[in-house]
């Protein structure tokens, strides 16, 4: 070969020709263009082969941007809002296989209560009270709260691992019915101690019903763990049976301090996880209740079990959740 010609293949390789396409130019043979780049330009990066990428670095950082700012909200709005900037159509696979390069992934919307800006102002203004709180502080509350309990379980999906061509069977389905079902709504409290008394709501609950429940079930829990009201703060949701004026006479009569609290914060109250712990040990049975009777005394049983330690563990996370509502400026917290 002569030095020209050698000359010229070094200047095609180190232009970023590929090998294929310098021997159609050439007429070189494969072997002799692979020799040369091994003994001419060994500093040359080899072509790893394959099809290109439709999307540059830029373009999967456009789509992270976009999808933080709420502009889109999952791989086919982002192909094609892609599809406007590279002008060449993206499928929503390819995005998802970028975005999985990135450390991003798809995850279930959790369900939350709407927040207006009002409500995010009050837990915000609640944050604010109570972020000075020492644990001493936090022993004092008593957290209350009403719960549903479904006779055939959660409303919510169930999850369950299976094999590969598992075909479906008994365990990885989930029951229904269409007639009785049934559920129970049930009262309770909980506090440094331990879980005080809980009570079945018959009917509709309504402000006489719900002060006949603070002057039993309420008043029971504080004298079992020897407890007096004017050392404690009441905790509940801002209902309006809860707000109403006998209930609100009956709980300043009794001595209880009355814990000011934010509309749509379930996750501020960690009695809501109590409630989450006793329908896991309810699911645990073998076999669903025959009738909302079985259904409640069930309830009864695993309620009146819950180890103190579950009650204390959730109360020593209020600090980490008011700095969660605090970060998040009145906003969702993980809680």
């Amino acid at each position: 070969m002569s030095i020209t010609k050698r000359n010229h293949i070094i200047e095609l390789l180190r232009s970023g020709t590929s090998t294929p396409a310098i021997h159609n130019q050439t007429g070189a043979s494969l072997g002799a263009i692979s020799k040369i780049r091994s003994e001419y330009c060994p500093d040359i990066l080899r072509s790893s082969g394959g099809r290109p990428r439709k999307l540059t670095s830029a373009n999967v950082q456009y789509a992270r941007r976009i999808m933080r700012m709420r502009k889109a909200e999952n791989s086919v709005q982002v192909a094609k809002a892609l599809k406007n900037v590279t002008n060449q159509s993206i499928s929503s696979q390819t995005v998802r296989r970028n975005l999985r390069e990135i450390g991003m992934k798809a995850v279930v919307k959790r369900k939350r209560p709407f927040l207006k800006p009002h409500h995010r102002r009050e837990r915000l203004q609640w944050a604010e009270r109570v972020k000075e709180y020492t644990l001493e502080d936090w022993k004092r509350v008593i957290w209350s709260d009403e719960v549903k309990i479904n006779r055939m379980g959660s409303d919510g999906r169930v999850w369950v691992y299976k094999d590969e061509g598992e075909e479906l069977n008994d365990r990885l389905v989930k029951n229904t019915v269409k007639f009785g079902r049934g559920n129970v709504m049930m009262w309770g409290c909980m506090m440094w101690e331990g879980v005080g008394y809980a009570t079945r709501i018959e009917g509709k609950m309504d402000a006489e019903l719900y002060t006949s429940i603070l002057e039993d079930e309420l008043q029971q829990s504080v004298d079992y763990y020897d407890k007096s009201p004017k050392n404690m703060i009441f905790q509940q949701d801002g209902d309006p049976k809860h707000r109403s004026a006998l209930a609100t006479k009956w709980l300043e009569r009794s001595g209880f301090e009355i814990m000011k609290w934010p509309a749509q914060s379930p996750d501020l109250s960690p009695i809501e996880h109590a409630w989450h712990y006793l329908k896991r040990k309810l699911d645990e049975y073998e076999v669903p209740p025959s009738s909302q009777h079985e259904l409640w005394q069930r309830c009864e049983v695993e309620w009146e079990k819950i180890p103190k330690e579950v009650c204390q563990n959730l109360i020593l996370s209020m600090p980490k959740r008011v700095k969660a509502v605090l970060r998040a400026k009145g906003g969702h917290t993980k809680y």
